[in-house]
């Protein structure tokens, strides 16, 4: 299966290494976030993954939510359960929930549309920044701690008319910030299309903390060294 390179399997149990969560928010998702650097104090694996791994190993339903509870860090071991109802609790080896996952409606286990789905969903959230972010916090005249940018995936939601479709894109739609102080709350908003024709709607939430009054220079710093890391690891 195409996520095969990006975890291991031990009975039970899913393992996500460093090298692999790095390789697939580059690779996959185009997402040069520093956090998901192997040799980063605060490394975490991208919530995208352990969305992709859920929709691999129980397939993808008309309706899904997920909620996530916590932060992947290396060396942990997440327990997907055996028996597939219709709220999953995604835990690491301490018990500690994870994700949590609703779903109800049909439900497809086809590879190719399974494959489709995820990476077209990845791609359109691996660019929330800056091409979104940026943009959303310079209107509210706010901008992310340049020392310390913290981005909380906190929720991504969809649901799909039928499942009787072969290619699934995702269209960027409305865009929302709301700023409390030194906290925002952002959706991202998006159609899923197939053959030209709309097949369903989502959003995905976000979480930013530490907001800082926007200064021009600070920010254009940020987004040309995010872009200069981009451009290395880019082939």
């Amino acid at each position: 299966m195409f996520l095969d390179p990006y975890h291991h399997r031990q009975k039970d149990r899913i393992l996500v290494s460093p090298d692999q969560a790095s390789h697939f928010a580059k690779d996959l998702a185009s997402d040069f976030n520093p956090i998901h650097d192997p040799d980063n104090k605060r490394f975490c694996v991208p919530g995208d993954l352990l969305f992709s791994l859920v929709l691999g190993r129980y397939g993808l339903s008309e309706r899904m939510d997920f909620n996530f509870a916590g932060m992947v860090g290396k060396g942990a071991e997440l327990v997907f359960p055996e028996v597939a109802g219709e709220c999953l609790e995604i835990r690491d080896q301490r018990d500690k929930l994870m994700m949590q996952v609703r779903r109800s409606g049909a439900v497809s286990e086809d590879h190719s549309l399974i494959e489709h789905f995820v990476r077209n969903y990845v791609a359109f959230s691996g660019q929330n920044f800056p091409g979104v972010l940026v943009p959303l916090l310079t209107e509210q005249g706010v901008m992310l701690n340049p020392d310390r940018p913290l981005v909380i995936y906190e929720r991504m939601a969809f649901e799909l008319d039928r499942l009787d479709i072969h290619t699934p894109g995702l269209v960027p739609g409305e865009s929302t910030l709301e700023v409390n102080g030194k906290r925002g709350n952002v959706r991202l908003d998006f159609t899923i299309e197939s053959g030209g024709e709309e097949v369903g709607h989502g959003h995905k939430q976000l979480v930013v903390s530490g907001l800082q009054p926007y200064a021009k220079d600070r920010v254009q710093a940020v987004v040309e060294d995010y872009l200069a890391r981009k451009a290395r690891f880019t082939p």
